[in-house]
């Protein structure tokens, strides 16, 4: 199932949306301003109206990503059974939905983690994110399953986004690996299997 939203795209929207086709075409290393222009179809000086350098275009693109993310599991939540369940569904199917039908944020997400190395705040960012991401899990599994130690709820958000980040690298190198919906059952029922364990 694919979330769209229906607002009209804005010249920024624009922007980082081209961005984004830029660097799954060209990765961050090949990005160029004329390059996400041209995929705006806008010239060099609009770009430069909104982002002033190529880090600052490059640093928005981040935050998209990781709003994105955000956005979407909002929209399941709003959906979702208020049960552990459908609770634990959210996260695989937002990453899902990022490997099937918005997966140039994958691509993205992937090429700005390999910038972790070389580039401080990015890796800062990366480190706030995943942190929200595993406290996001950790608080849902607190909700669900109260019985549940905060030791091993932290556990298990590790181990739930090691999956869903597992699943990007293996899926977009070879689509033929496995089934994605069957994967993230699999994986939805390990981690229901551990809750069900003793602390």
């Amino acid at each position: 199932m694919k979330l769209q939203s229906d607002k009209a795209m804005s010249t920024e929207d624009k922007i980082l949306d081209a961005a984004l086709d830029v660097v799954q075409e060209h990765t961050i290393s090949g990005t160029r301003i004329h390059l996400v222009a041209q995929y705006a179809g806008l010239f060099q000086s609009n770009i430069h109206y909104y982002f002033k350098s190529k880090r600052d275009l490059l640093l928005a693109v981040l935050h998209r990503l990781q709003q994105r993310c955000l956005d979407i599991r909002a929209e399941l939540r709003e959906q979702a059974d208020a049960e552990l369940d459908a609770q634990l569904d959210i996260f695989f199917e937002q990453k899902k939905q990022f490997i099937l039908y918005e997966t140039k944020y994958d691509y993205a997400e992937i090429d700005f983690w390999t910038q972790t190395h070389l580039d401080e705040e990015i890796r800062e960012r990366f480190a706030v994110s995943f942190r929200q991401w595993r406290e996001e899990i950790s608080r849902v599994i607190a909700r669900y399953a109260p019985q549940v130690s905060q030791h091993r709820r932290r556990f298990l958000s590790v181990l739930m986004v090691s999956m869903m980040e597992g699943a990007t690298l293996q899926y977009l190198v070879d689509e033929d690996a496995f089934a994605l919906d069957d994967y993230f059952e699999q994986c939805k029922q390990l981690v229901l299997g551990q809750l069900r364990q003793k602390n």
